[in-house]
């Protein structure tokens, strides 16, 4: 055994001692096999409804601010349309710039734990990261959130090492700018990423307060505040611009609510601060290297108990920028999703494997655990909501939709298409990835009751409809809260469940004539055979598609 652990620990220290090109082609190669399967789907809910029309105006374009008027910074889309210029628009195009991305990140993710941690230390974190559903799944999704945790944590890997002992008041101002450079491509990436410099400009703001009586430790940390809030000009140049050519400040009005004011409100914080908490320390099952280390803790002694277990100022900002992801994204942001959190994940992990390295000799068998749990995450969940891409439940829908498009692009090539977003855009779009020709019809808010009475107002403006899995929750789960009508989530749950395809069909007069299901996503197209007059039917549905596809399309921008 101990040979095993030798070998190891000699694998990771040739490992660290490469330099980053060959490091990033190898992580690169790794995460593209990795991701094999993944490589030519469609795209999936907000890239289609934001990221890749956003990146195509560029593209087409080479405008900044989208049609949208939403005012996401730009940084991902100029990365996205001049790449694409390079190496054409395509899917597997799109995909592998992602993989890129993500390759980059887990170097950072690399070079950070080297900073905090021995050799093998610092490739398990980088290796638990990149088998964490959260960070595997958007490892090829082109959101924003990716783009922006490359830069984070490299940024970070640059400031840890820059305040370790043997280089702590050594760090020159090119080093600090380059730090600052870093977040702030960040922050033009996802307008969110500022939170972390701004966590870290409190934290040196706060040392230099109560180093006051050591003029050169307080100027130290002047410094490094000062040098830090660098990266909120780039981000609010952006915004001036963004004003200045749109009107907005900070997107259109709905978009401002959506993302920020409405949610000022103490229940609205609340249950977001306990669902952030969730996120965090529970989902897809993070729970576990937490509680292993929170065991070694309580029930072991330390292997070596003079030294600590991270340094302490490492630890005390590794716990400052965790708690200030945890309650910044508890207010801002409208949609509750993981991938907000993405570059939290990995310092958590560093945290964990620094418990187990100072408490057991066993760690190498907690790190295997922890991976096994995440792969197995990666396809299973407990009986919980969660959004489809936490997991790779989201191939399952885009899937499904493949196949129901296909259906009715061979049968009903000329058929207005009753359905809902994000389907209405993968039928609308053809360089979305799901068909080679728009496909019209009117759009629904979902399938619930009352939107399917509304449909039925207006038979003639569609002859099929594409229904779908509209709010994913687990077959498991899903069947617990039908079979309890009278608890409070059941209740919930039946009241605003959208119905299902057999359902619909009776109430709009058509019959379900393909229906797919994996794993709790299904799609179904529904037929309705009339007979109408051909100029009227065109101009309602003229009318009533451009007037739902204007608003729902400048809705959809804002997620």
């Amino acid at each position: 055994m101990s040979f095993l652990v030798q070998q190891a620990r000699r694998g990771a220290a040739s490992v660290a001692a490469l330099h980053n090109l060959p490091l990033f082609l190898i992580v690169f190669a790794a995460v593209a096999l990795s991701h094999f399967t993944l490589l030519r789907l469609p795209y999936y809910w907000d890239e289609g409804g934001y990221y890749i029309p956003a990146a195509l105006d560029f593209y087409h374009r080479f405008t900044l601010i989208p049609e949208y008027t939403n005012a996401h910074p730009p940084l991902p889309n100029v990365v996205l349309g001049s790449l694409w210029h390079l190496f054409g628009y395509h899917l597997l195009t799109t995909r592998l710039i992602i993989c890129g991305f993500a390759a980059a990140g887990l170097l950072g993710v690399f070079r950070l734990a080297l900073v905090l941690l021995r050799p093998e230390g610092a490739l398990t974190t980088t290796v638990l990261t990149a088998v964490y559903p959260i960070w595997f799944v958007q490892s090829t999704l082109a959101h924003a959130d990716i783009f922006a945790a490359a830069f984070t944590l490299w940024a970070f890997a640059l400031y840890f090492s820059a305040q370790r002992p043997a280089a702590r008041g050594l760090a020159s101002q090119a080093h600090r700018v380059t730090i600052a450079a870093l977040f702030a491509l960040a922050a033009l990436s996802k307008e969110t990423a500022v939170i972390q410099p701004a966590a870290l400009v409190a934290y040196h703001l706060f040392v230099s307060f109560r180093q006051r009586r050591a003029p050169s430790l307080r100027a130290e940390h002047l410094r490094w505040a000062l040098t830090l809030s660098l990266p909120l000009l780039p981000l609010m140049a952006w915004y001036a611009y963004h004003r200045a050519v749109s009107g907005f400040t900070f997107g259109n009005p709905e978009y401002l609510r959506y993302n920020a004011t409405a949610n000022f409100t103490a229940s609205h914080i609340l249950s977001a601060s306990r669902y952030r908490f969730v996120h965090l320390a529970w989902q897809r099952n993070m729970w576990v290297p937490l509680i292993t280390a929170v065991a070694c803790l309580m029930f072991k002694r330390k292997r070596e108990p003079s030294k600590a277990i991270l340094l302490a100022p490492a630890t005390t900002v590794i716990a400052l920028l965790v708690i200030a992801n945890w309650l910044a994204f508890s207010v801002l942001g409208g949609a509750l999703l993981t991938r907000y959190l993405l570059p939290v994940y990995p310092l958590i992990l560093i945290a964990c494997i620094a418990v187990w390295r100072a408490y057991t000799t066993s760690w190498p068998a907690l790190a295997t655990l922890t991976a096994a749990s995440f792969l197995v995450a990666l396809w299973w969940s407990a009986p919980a909501a969660y959004a489809p891409e936490d997991s790779l439940t989201y191939r399952d829908m885009i899937v499904v939709h493949q196949q129901a498009i296909a259906f009715i692009d061979q049968q009903y090539p000329d058929a207005r298409v009753l359905t809902s977003w994000p389907a209405a855009a993968e039928l609308y779009r053809p360089d979305l990835g799901y068909t080679d020709r728009k496909i019209m019809g009117p759009e629904i808010d979902n399938f619930s009751a009352a939107e399917i009475e509304k449909a039925a107002g207006e038979p003639g403006s569609f002859d099929t409809a594409l229904v779908f899995s509209k709010n994913f929750i687990p077959p498991n789960l899903r069947r617990y809260l039908a079979a309890h009508p009278n608890s409070a989530r059941g209740r919930d749950f039946m009241l605003h469940r959208d119905l299902t395809p057999e359902e619909i069909a009776v109430r709009l007069g058509g019959q379900v004539v393909f229906q797919r299901a994996r794993n709790g996503e299904w799609a179904a197209v529904l037929r309705f055979p009339r007979s109408y007059d051909a100029e009227l039917r065109q101009q309602r549905l003229a009318g009533y598609f451009n007037l739902n596809h204007l608003g729902h399309d400048t809705l959809n921008a804002f997620r």
